[in-house]
């Protein structure tokens, strides 16, 4: 298996652990079985580790995103910047 190269894949995974977060917060609100709500809270926390490390990790690293920045806002300015021009 070869690693993930593409800049659009790279970017489209790390959207997945975000969109994987607010789906197991919302399972956590809506479900009242205990272990489930256990199993859902280990996937949210695993998927917000894994979102954390994307955001400041893997687009400084492999996607080239240069430069720091100040939160998930300003990243995105940034990165809806740099696809426009």
């Amino acid at each position: 298996m070869t690693d993930l190269t593409s800049r659009f894949w790279i970017i489209a995974k790390g959207l997945m652990f975000a969109v994987i977060v607010v789906m197991s917060g919302v399972g956590i609100i809506f479900h009242d079985d205990p272990w489930y709500e256990l199993g859902l809270l280990l996937i949210c926390l695993w998927a917000a580790c894994r979102f954390y490390y994307f955001l400041f990790y893997v687009l400084e690293r492999y996607v080239g995103v240069t430069g720091r920045y100040a939160g998930i806002w300003d990243l995105g300015v940034r990165l809806w910047r740099s696809r426009r021009g």
